[in-house]
C-alpha cells in the first residue's frame, strides 16, 4: 500500500490512463464519443471522491479501505474500457 502520496500518485496514474485511452478510442471512432464523455466523467468524478476521503481519513484501516476501493473500482475501468473497444 505504502504511504499516502504513492496512494495519490498511484491514483492519478490511473485516472489519467483511462482518460487517455477514452481520448484514444475518440479518436478511433467517433461513435463512442458519449460513451468515452461518461466514463471520463465517472473516473474524474471517482477520482474526486476518494481524494476527499484520502484528506479526511485518520489511521491505516482508512487508508487500507482506500487502497481497496481503488483496486475494485480500476478493474471496473479496466472493463468499461475493453467494452467501448469492442
Amino acid at each position: 500500500m505504502g504511504n499516502k502520496r504513492s496512494l495519490k500518485k498511484g491514483l492519478n496514474e490511473m485516472v489519467f490512463d483511462v482518460v487517455d485511452e477514452c481520448y484514444f478510442i475518440q479518436i478511433a471512432d467517433s461513435k463512442k464519443i458519449e460513451a468515452s464523455e461518461k466514463l471520463i466523467t465517472e473516473v474524474a468524478d471517482f477520482q474526486d471522491d476518494l481524494l476527499s476521503k484520502m484528506n479526511k481519513a485518520k489511521g491505516k484501516a482508512a487508508f487500507r479501505a482506500i487502497y481497496t476501493e481503488i483496486e475494485t473500482k480500476s478493474d471496473y475501468f479496466v472493463d468499461a474500457l475493453n467494452t467501448l473497444n469492442k
